[in-house]
C-alpha cells in the first residue's frame, strides 16, 4: 500500500532510522556517503541520484504548461473496468483491451528487482508525465501523485530532468531543451511509431531528432544494453555506479514491447544493484536495448493506484521522494 504518511516534503537525511512505516517490510539501513556525490557533467557513469543534488530555484519564465489530453476516468484509482487485474504467484497480471502488463518480483543479488513486462496494442500509451503537468525548472511531485493526475496503471519515475540545464528534454512532442551536456552523452529517443533508439548527443542535435519523429527524449543514461548486449563496462564503473543502489530502468524488445525495471536498496533485506548488475538484469530479460533512468530514493514504481516497490533515500524511511517526471502506460 502507498504510505500517506510519507508525503511530507522534509529531508530524508533527518529522518530517524526507526521511524518506518508500519506497513512496509524490511530494515533500512545507513549507507554513509552512498547518496551525497554530486553530479558533474554528464550522466555516462551512472552515479544516478538526482534528487541529492542541491537544486536551483524555480524559474517560471522558462515553464511550458502542456495541454491536459487525458480523458475524464474514475476518481478511484484503483477501478478496473478498463482492465482486469488479478494477482500471480510473484506479481500481478493487468489484461485491457488495450495492454497486457505481467509484474514479476524477483530477488537478484541479494536485491528485490520488480520487472514489468508491457506489450501495448498502441504505443502512444506509453507516456511521460510531468509534475504540474508543466515543462521547466525545479517543478516536482512524487511519482504516485503524478501517475493519478494522468490515470496510469502502471509507472515509473524518470530522468528527473529539471534539476539540471542540459541535456536533451522532449516529453509527448514537445521539445523543451535543446542544451548538449556533451557529445558522449547518452540519450534515450522514442519515436512516434514505439521505436527506441540510445543516441549520444554529439551524433545529432535535439533538433534533428524532432524531424525524425521522436516523441520522447531523457537524458540521464547511460545505455545498459544495446543490439542485445550489456553495453557498460564493469571494470569502467566508478563512484556510486559501482555501488548497490536503488535503480531505474526501461528497456525495449521491439515497438509496443517493452519492460520497465526497478530494484530496491539500502537496506538490510535488499542492498540493491550495482549499474552493471542492472545492466545484467536487462539482458537477461532478453531485451534489445536498455536505458538507466534516475535511481537511489528517486525510484518507483506505481500500478494499479499503489506503490509497489519501497523507495527510500538513505535508508532511514520508506518514503517517496518528489521527482520532475514519470514514464507511464496510460489506462484506457
Amino acid at each position: 500500500k502507498l504510505d500517506t504518511a510519507a508525503s511530507t516534503t522534509d529531508s530524508l537525511q533527518n529522518e530517524s532510522a526507526t521511524d518506518i512505516s508500519e506497513n512496509r517490510s524490511g530494515k533500512p539501513k545507513q549507507r554513509p556517503g552512498s547518496d551525497t556525490e554530486k553530479h558533474s557533467g554528464h550522466r555516462r557513469k551512472g552515479a544516478g541520484d538526482a534528487g541529492q543534488v542541491e537544486a536551483a530555484e524555480r524559474d517560471k519564465s522558462s515553464e511550458i504548461k502542456l495541454p491536459d489530453t487525458t480523458e475524464e476516468k474514475s476518481t478511484d484509482t484503483k477501478d478496473s473496468s478498463s482492465g482486469k487485474v488479478s494477482e500471480t504467484e510473484n506479481g500481478w497480471l493487468y489484461e485491457s483491451d488495450d495492454a497486457t502488463i505481467e509484474i514479476t518480483k524477483k530477488y537478484i543479488n541479494n536485491t528485490w528487482v520488480y520487472i514489468a513486462d508491457v506489450q501495448l496494442n498502441d504505443s502512444s500509451l506509453l507516456k511521460s508525465g510531468l509534475a504540474e503537468n508543466t515543462l521547466g525548472r525545479n517543478i516536482t511531485a512524487k511519482t504516485s501523485e503524478i501517475a493519478s493526475e494522468v490515470g496510469a496503471i502502471l509507472a515509473i519515475n524518470g530522468d528527473y530532468y529539471g534539476f539540471r540545464d542540459t541535456g536533451y528534454v522532449m516529453r509527448n512532442g514537445y521539445l523543451y531543451r535543446t542544451t548538449s551536456s556533451g557529445d558522449d552523452s547518452e540519450d534515450l529517443v522514442v519515436y512516434a511509431d514505439g521505436t527506441m533508439e540510445i543516441i549520444t548527443e554529439g551524433s545529432q542535435t535535439a533538433e534533428e531528432l524532432s524531424e525524425k519523429g521522436a516523441v520522447q527524449i531523457y537524458s540521464f543514461g547511460p545505455g545498459l544494453v544495446e543490439e542485445g548486449k550489456v553495453a557498460v563496462d564493469k571494470d569502467a564503473e566508478v563512484g556510486q555506479s559501482m555501488e548497490s543502489n536503488p535503480r531505474t530502468a526501461i528497456g525495449y524488445y521491439s515497438p509496443t514491447h517493452y519492460c520497465f525495471v526497478v530494484s530496491d536498496g539500502r537496506t538490510s533485506e535488499s542492498e540493491g544493484l550495482s549499474l552493471y548488475e542492472l545492466a545484467q538484469v536487462m539482458s537477461d530479460l532478453g531485451v534489445e536495448s536498455a536505458y538507466n533512468l534516475d535511481g537511489g530514493g528517486s525510484t518507483t514504481m506505481y500500478f494499479n493506484g499503489e506503490i509497489i516497490n519501497n523507495p527510500t533515500t538513505n535508508g532511514n524511511k520508506i518514503s517517496e521522494r518528489s521527482v520532475s517526471d514519470i514514464i507511464y502506460i496510460e489506462r484506457k
